[in-house]
């Protein structure tokens, strides 16, 4: 399974609103929230099979506006092969 963040930005009028939507949806505890320091945003990290999936964790009338990033370890042994051959492996090329 993949790991993810998921950030769910909501304003700050509609903070107390995205908390209850989050706490009536079970997921209240789940998320760590960055509006006490005027960034409002509740973060989460999950193991899923997808994107998609890690999305469920936001209750339907919140997810348009939310994402899920996934995450990486960078192996030593990968980092040193980047430098030498100069290009990262992890990166999309395009």
């Amino acid at each position: 399974m993949d790991r993810y963040l998921i950030e769910s930005p909501h304003s700050e009028k509609q903070c107390l609103q995205a908390a209850q939507t989050m706490f009536a949806a079970g997921f209240l505890l789940n998320f760590e929230w960055g509006c006490e320091d005027g960034v409002h945003i509740a973060y989460a990290m999950i193991e899923s099979e997808n994107r998609q999936q890690a999305l469920l964790l936001v209750p339907p009338n919140l997810r348009s506006d939310a994402r899920a990033i996934k995450l990486i370890k960078i192996d030593p042994a990968e980092l040193e092969s980047a430098r030498t051959e100069g290009r990262l492996s992890w990166v999309n090329q395009t």
